[in-house]
């Protein structure tokens, strides 16, 4: 214990997380206690153990939590809407029997990597998730494989986007920090996402789904049953409908690609409707009528269906909050900065440095955007003084960083543990595992590809 306390400053403060983290795994994971007490008993642990003062820990908790669920929240809210009136008009299964009856049984999992890769394009992971979970427990339905299956493709088509191809805003953040070429850094996170978005996707996700075997929530997948006998919807509309806010929310991308400083109207139009709750609440209306109005139900059947499907996200909703309260107090506390410190010291090649950098501030904080916003203010120094450097490949090491060891204080982890129905350790051997087969796999691609860029 002596020379725990004879550490540096920053290396006590990695211990005193590590002690938090294994505090709230434990108590998740052998007592049973529940997950959103435990993430706030674990924040408050953290807080105290690195010195916080007993005010400033408490607005950390509330602050972070608040701060998660302000777009979540309505996210969640209105995804979960547009999945019911999926389920409800029979959409979901509609779009389950094209994909199987295209694909076969045998493949369909590739076809799921291809709709998460193609719709996390301009949407944030959780939004992708919202949208594809009806699928995922449809597919997994007809088709009477494992869920994981199914799922892991998608959920690794989703996170690829989001840490690797612009125009996902996340990718972006780094691309403006060291000035990268935009159409390469595009053509380089193809080749390198495609590859490893199979790997964690189909390859891997049929390798746990046969030593992992979870069902989903009872009530989420009655709700996203559809119970009708009536004729299911036309494959074009019910696609046009669950793309409605990718449409949207890329319209928007491209207007900010095309027009950074927003210096006319129409610009400003096509980013309001592309921000992710107003491209959510437009599909959600639209959705009203081409499945709702459309396949004959009354005004009272859809107030009934968008009512009805907000409970069971309660919990979820909660714990994604506690997650964000965790998360709060660990960045308040001084770790993201200590961990970048250590980084800082270390003398390494620039790709390895970014990766390194993003993948310590993603363990330590959870969140892959603020992973991948805090490594781009401390690489882009670096990356100035480094000319030689391909400048889109460290774009592309900062994103795959930021998406490695997934766990107990990441949002993503606890939103799927709850929508798979997963326990604190399957979502570890499974969830955690992809993210981190997404993250070194990309890594090593990316350092063979620099032998040739």
């Amino acid at each position: 214990m002596s020379s725990i306390f004879g550490m540096s400053h920053n290396w006590t403060l990695i211990v005193w997380t590590l002690i938090a983290i294994a505090f709230l795994i434990v108590f998740i994971a052998k007592f049973k206690w529940n997950p959103f007490v435990t993430l706030l008993l674990s924040a408050l642990l953290l807080g105290f153990l690195t010195g916080m003062k007993s005010m400033d820990i408490i607005d950390s908790v509330t602050k972070g939590l608040g701060g998660t669920l302000g777009t979540i929240a309505i996210v969640i809210g209105l995804g979960t809407m547009l999945g019911k009136m999926m389920a409800e008009s029979g959409g979901a299964e509609q779009i389950a029997t094209t994909l199987v009856n295209r694909f076969g049984e045998k493949r369909v999992h590739w076809a799921m990597m291809i709709v998460g890769f193609i719709v996390g394009i301009p949407v944030f992971f959780e939004v992708g998730v919202i949208l594809l979970i009806p699928i995922i427990f449809t597919v997994a339905r007809k088709t009477k494989m494992s869920l994981l299956q199914i799922g892991i493709p998608i959920l690794a088509g989703l996170s690829t986007v989001h840490g690797l191809v612009p125009p996902h805003p996340a990718p972006m953040i780094a691309i403006d920090a060291y000035q990268a070429n935009l159409g390469k850094t595009i053509l380089y996170s193809l080749i390198v996402g495609i590859p490893t978005a199979i790997v964690a996707g189909p390859l891997f996700g049929k390798w746990i789904g046969r030593r992992i075997q979870v069902e989903p929530p009872a009530e989420l997948a009655e709700q996203f049953s559809s119970s009708s006998t009536r004729k299911l919807p036309g494959f074009g509309i019910t696609l046009l409908t669950i793309l409605m806010p990718v449409i949207l929310m890329l319209i928007g991308s491209i207007a900010s690609i095309v027009d950074p400083d927003a210096s006319s109207g129409f610009t400003l139009f096509c980013e309001f409707i592309g921000n992710e709750i107003i491209a959510l609440l437009i599909s959600v209306v639209f959705s009203f009528f081409s499945l709702g109005f459309a396949r004959g139900f009354t005004k009272e059947q859809i107030s009934k269906f968008t009512s009805e499907c907000l409970a069971p996200t309660a919990t979820i909703i909660l714990i994604i909050g506690g997650g964000g309260a965790f998360k709060q107090v660990l960045i308040n506390s001084g770790v993201g900065d200590a961990i970048a410190q250590i980084a800082t010291s270390a003398h390494i090649n620039i790709i390895l440095f970014a990766w390194f950098v993003a993948a310590l501030i993603r363990v330590a904080t959870g969140s892959a955007t603020v992973a991948m916003t805090t490594t781009a203010g401390i690489v882009a120094p670096v990356l100035a003084l480094s000319p030689a450097a391909n400048v889109e490949l460290v774009v592309l090491a900062t994103g795959a960083g930021s998406l490695v060891l997934s766990h107990v204080n990441d949002a993503g982890f606890w939103m799927v543990k709850e929508f798979f129905n997963m326990s604190v350790p399957q979502t570890l051997k499974s969830w955690t595992v992809m993210e981190t087969l997404l993250s070194i796999v990309a890594l090593i691609i990316i350092l063979v590809l620099s032998l040739v860029v």
